[in-house]
């Protein structure tokens, strides 16, 4: 298997960087190396154009001496001057000896003809053409004559120096390629670091979340994406880490909430099977065990319960129905408890008739569990108070006692799982699952409405959760089924 020499984003990024740049610099010289050669080509043949000019001019004025200026003319311009007479005989004037090897090129009778039909018989535009040789060559031609003779006129140029001229280009080029892949090689590296090192500073808060340690936070610098990335993982591991020591904490009081009843049952049990508990006695503490059999049901149940509502598997059957009508039925199931415990009840409702859309079920529940606590932590002879009241599309519906009343440090937590502000466990007539408040809250925000809590202690507690005002659209519909989320 081929290796993968390119495993982390660092080393991509630092690769296509660092590539680009230099990329980019190479064609960019080398284009602009070839721009350069082509002008100068082009200047350079402008300038053989009015050397050539210049010959034809002193051999159509037929001067004795045309072959003395032709001569300082090839000399003066390290020039290749060559006239070819019409039957084919070439005259050349130059200095240098390198020339030898194109003067003592003669031109076949069809090269001579070719030559010859190509020129420009007015020689005002010359012909040119790059000549093979040991060195480069640019060659300008044009037809000549005078009163004497006729023949083509070719003057030719070392295009040596400005070959050179590109290849310094080309070399400087590749030179500043290098020290520029070099310098954005250290510039990448910076950047793809910068870049690269929050996520790696992730990846390691990460694997030490997955391995349950939710205290590792990742440094947040700036406002750029990584830094916003950062910042909400660093809030899903305090979320993350809350609801760890909520699960820990639930654990430990559904096993204590269990084990109580279960070993109390369990001596009771033993006592009457071993004979410790006489047979008489067996009504009394059979009673005992029942009790924490209910107990222990209504915990389960309750348990059940809220696992529905937050897992959504709980679908609410939404209708429209009277609020006020709902509080009166669920006040004869307390009856009896009241009469018991000599408390009054006080009903308020600011119009006869409330209604609300909402699951009647579910709002009967969170009323039963409310008004179930008002009677278990008011002492007797207390009254409580409940009222209704409309404002715009909101129901207020209010639950108050003259209780016992909730410390102020324990309110935030009275909807927590089994928060309770007694902390004792010993059995007491109020003890309960600490369950019943937090289903109340669960179900108040599964109709996308809110309860909140105000209490003293001593003074008493008053619970007020909203309801959606029934319109008159949905008063004439059925309602409608939605499911908890």
């Amino acid at each position: 298997m081929r290796k993968n020499r390119f495993r982390t984003i660092f080393s991509r990024m630092m690769f296509m960087q660092c590539t680009t740049v230099a990329v980019a610099i190479l064609l960019i010289g080398v284009v602009l190396a070839v721009i350069v050669y082509a002008g100068r080509i082009g200047e350079y043949g402008t300038q053989l154009n009015r050397y050539a000019q210049n010959a034809r001019a002193v051999i159509a004025s037929g001067a004795g001496d045309t072959e003395t200026h032709l001569k300082y003319l090839a000399q003066d311009n390290d020039l290749l001057i060559e006239r070819i007479g019409d039957h084919n005989n070439v005259t050349a004037y130059y200095a240098d000896t390198r020339w030898d090897a194109y003067a003592s090129q003669s031109l076949s009778d069809t090269a001579y003809s070719s030559v010859r039909a190509d020129a420009d018989p007015i020689g005002r535009t010359m012909r040119r053409y790059f000549r093979p040789g040991p060195f480069p060559v640019l060659t300008v031609y044009c037809t000549v004559e005078n009163d004497v003779a006729s023949g083509v006129l070719l003057v030719s140029g070392d295009l040596t120096p400005i070959r050179s001229q590109l290849g310094a280009m080309i070399l400087w080029t590749v030179l500043i390629s290098v020290f520029a892949l070099i310098g954005s090689g250290v510039v990448s590296y910076y950047t793809a670091y910068r870049v690269i090192n929050p996520f790696i500073e992730m990846n390691h808060a990460v694997q030490c979340y997955s391995r349950g340690d939710f205290s590792t936070r990742i440094p947040v610098e700036g406002r750029d994406e990584a830094a916003q990335l950062g910042k909400s993982l660093n809030e899903m591991a305090e979320q993350l880490r809350g609801l760890e020591d909520t699960r820990r904490s639930f654990v430990a009081n559904v096993s204590h909430e269990l084990r109580s009843p279960l070993t109390s049952m369990k001596g009771f049990l033993e006592a009457m099977q071993d004979g410790t508990i006489p047979p008489e006695n067996y009504p009394e503490y059979i009673g005992i065990v029942l009790n924490e059999t209910r107990r222990m049901v209504t915990l389960v149940n309750d348990l059940l319960d809220l696992a529905r509502i937050e897992s959504g598997t709980i679908q609410l059957n939404f209708e429209v129905f009277d609020i006020n009508e709902l509080i009166r039925r669920t006040l004869l199931t307390f009856e009896a408890r009241l009469v018991e415990n000599e408390m009054e009840m006080e009903v308020h409702f600011a119009q006869e008739q409330c209604t609300v859309f909402a699951d009647a079920t579910q709002i009967g529940q969170v009323l039963r569990n409310l008004i179930d606590n008002a009677i278990k932590y008011s002492p007797k002879g207390r009254a409580l108070f409940i009222s209704t009241y409309s404002m715009r599309k909101t129901v207020y519906v209010t639950v108050r006692d003259t209780g016992i009343g909730i410390p102020q440090e324990d309110v935030p937590h009275v909807f927590d799982r089994f928060y309770k502000v007694e902390k004792a466990h010993t059995p007491t007539p109020q003890m309960g699952s600490g369950l019943g408040l937090s289903i109340v809250k669960r179900i108040i925000e599964s109709h996308g409405q809110s309860i909140t809590v105000r209490s003293a202690r001593g003074r008493g507690t008053q619970f007020t959760f909203t309801l959606e005002r029934a319109s008159a659209a949905k008063r004439v519909t059925d309602g409608g089924k939605r499911n908890v989320s």
